[in-house]
């Protein structure tokens, strides 16, 4: 004869187990589908990055229009782009960065190239300038908005 109380442990152990299984089941499923959409955004990412390279790569610098005047744009670094390939404005700004020997402002680029740093409708020209770079691979900004060249 079968202890009572034996068989309600047992029933009861296995309805936990019932519960535990189904939580498990769902926790496994949405583990799949999210490594599953995990995997579809890395082919999505490596395929932007190779359409991106290919596009800088094949980017030359161009001379754009502004007010009429032709202007060169700032290039890419990229391993065949030189810095002779900059405007001359922008390779003083490097120059500047480089001779710093360490993390500079925008403020200490423009008291060493003349600009009229108390004026801050002259310091943001020089600023776009050193994001310009800074968005083009020629130099890094730092967490603290101090600029310096890239190893």
């Amino acid at each position: 004869m079968l202890d009572p109380e034996l068989l309600e442990r047992i029933t009861a152990r296995r309805a936990e187990l019932d519960d535990l299984e189904a939580q498990l089941t769902e926790q496994l499923t949405k583990v799949r589908s999210e490594r599953d959409e995990l995997a579809v955004a890395e082919r999505v990412l490596e395929r932007v990055s190779e359409e991106i390279a290919g596009e800088r790569g094949s980017a030359s610098p161009s001379p754009g229009q502004v007010a009429g005047r032709a202007v060169m744009l700032v290039p890419h670094r990229g391993p065949e782009t030189q810095e002779t390939m900059l405007p001359p404005a922008y390779q003083r700004i490097l120059n500047v960065v480089r001779e710093a020997g360490g993390p500079v402002t925008a403020r200490q680029v423009g008291e060493t190239l003349g600009v009229d740093v108390s004026v801050k409708s002259k310091l943001e020209p020089l600023r776009g300038k050193l994001l310009r770079l800074t968005d083009r691979g020629w130099l890094r900004k730092q967490p603290d908005g101090r600029f310096t060249t890239r190893l």
